[in-house]
């Protein structure tokens, strides 16, 4: 998931804060989410403001109580970077949230998708992934072999209040 909309400026980028909608839209998010039955195990989020505050609004939205592992190093992660730090989550954890930022995690969602999914989720996935976006994936392995068209694209949404 990417992180839902923020304000244009703050202290740092790194604290900068989401904007009003984009607070509605992470509730959003979470409602539909739990509508997918998604229940995560695990949740790794940025360390940034605005990615914390996102997982705070789709936890609410989706009536999750599980506290994030907050990880700095995804901030500024590429995806391969980023496909390493979920690499590293223990195989105990049966399903996972990441929220992360653009192009990351736009990035990271395209290459994972094996393509056995829905052409038209697919399609609506490709080019722009806007704030809010969220891909769910079915993943059936360790988390240490996850790679390149190895997960497959169930659903994909914006959330939009």
């Amino acid at each position: 998931m990417r992180h839902a909309k923020a304000e244009q400026d703050g202290p740092t980028d790194f604290e900068r804060p989401l904007a009003d909608r984009g607070r509605r839209d992470a509730v959003e998010a979470g409602s539909w989410l739990s509508a997918q039955g998604v229940e995560p195990a695990h949740a790794l989020v940025s360390a940034a403001l605005r990615t914390q505050q996102t997982w705070e609004a789709v936890a609410s939205g989706a009536g999750w109580s599980l506290a994030p592992d907050l990880d700095r190093g995804l901030y500024a992660a590429g995806p391969e970077t980023a496909l390493d730090l979920v690499r590293l989550v223990p195989d105990a954890v049966t399903s996972l949230v990441v929220i992360g930022h653009n192009p990351t995690v736009g990035v990271l969602a395209q290459v994972l998708d094996d393509g056995s999914g829905d052409a038209a989720v697919a399609a609506s996935m490709a080019g722009d992934f806007p704030t809010c976006a969220v891909a769910v994936f079915s993943y059936d392995g360790a988390w240490a072999d996850l790679g390149e068209g190895t997960a497959r694209l169930e659903a994909f949404h914006v959330g939009r209040a």
